[in-house]
């Protein structure tokens, strides 16, 4: 028998197939619910964060200053701080409130950060506290 009779005869060998691995179920991934924050206390950390930031005009904090009207907390630790700033044409329009927006975020419990500025009621220096008030030389 000729070598090639010998080949076309037989069958083609084929590599047996590799067993393919069991899939085993995942275990279901328990969903974590947000921890709740006590609202309260995170409004006062965000107050202290915000005793942090300046107008780079003023010695004294945007808080002490009367620029911050409200804070309002949830229990998602979702922030939302409306202020102001001493003038429309300020020259940090663009940086200060994005600067209350990254103090704001760094406190711990606080998820989310919202910043809305407002021009109503205006901002004058009545609303300073009384130590800013001291320390600008207005008392």
């Amino acid at each position: 028998m000729s070598f090639s009779k010998l080949f076309k005869s037989k069958k083609p060998v084929v590599a047996p197939k590799a067993e393919e691995p069991k899939k085993e179920a995942l275990p279901a991934r328990e969903e974590t619910p947000a921890k709740a924050v006590n609202p309260d206390e995170i409004k006062e950390a965000v107050i202290e964060a915000l005793r942090t930031v300046y107008d780079p005009e003023i010695p004294v904090n945007v808080y002490e200053m009367g620029l911050v009207y409200d804070i309002d907390v949830d229990t998602a630790g979702k922030v939302v701080v409306r202020m102001t700033l001493t003038s429309p044409g300020c020259p940090v329009a663009a940086s200060l409130p994005m600067e209350v927006k990254g103090k704001t975020l760094m406190v711990p419990g606080v998820n989310e950060a919202k910043i809305v500025l407002v021009w109503d009621p205006p901002w004058d220096p009545s609303m300073m506290s009384e130590a800013a008030r001291l320390q600008l030389g207005f008392l």
